[in-house]
């Protein structure tokens, strides 16, 4: 006898196999493309980091000025207080305009680096907001 083999070839068997396969071609699809938006935006984010990251660093070197700023008003303007200005004025009022000059200086400095500083955002909010469009995507791609 001779043994009966189902019906591979023909087409009301074939047309669930092809379309498995479109699907799960479709899965490896969107995975792929999933994969590659979420290295760009981990490139993004590491950009915008960097980018903060700067800006942090110059505002820092702001205050870094503001604290040499004081220094040399313990330093030089002391000296230079006492002894130029203690020939027209006693000693100790000499030595307290000066350190008045410098400590505006200072004060000046600081206040330029805290301002800076306040405007650098440790969150990446460019990719904070691509990855809300990318989750409204996913949640309703026809839209």
């Amino acid at each position: 006898m001779a043994t009966i083999s189902p019906l591979r070839g023909t087409g009301a068997h074939q047309e669930p196999q092809e379309q498995d396969r479109s699907v799960s071609h479709l899965l490896s699809a969107v995975t792929a493309d999933l994969q590659t938006l979420f290295r760009q935006e981990v490139e993004l984010a590491k950009a915008e980091v960097r980018d903060e990251a700067s800006r942090a660093g110059k505002a820092a070197g702001m205050f870094g000025g503001a604290g040499f700023a004081g220094y040399m008003v313990l330093l030089f303007l002391s000296l230079a207080a006492v002894l130029g200005l203690a020939n027209v004025i006693d000693g100790g009022w000499a030595a307290l305009v000066v350190a008045a000059v410098w400590a505006a200086v200072a004060a000046l400095l600081y206040l330029k680096g805290r301002a800076r500083m306040k405007t650098v955002s440790p969150k990446p909010e460019r990719t904070v907001a691509t990855m809300k469009e990318n989750a409204e995507w996913a949640r309703h791609p026809t839209k």
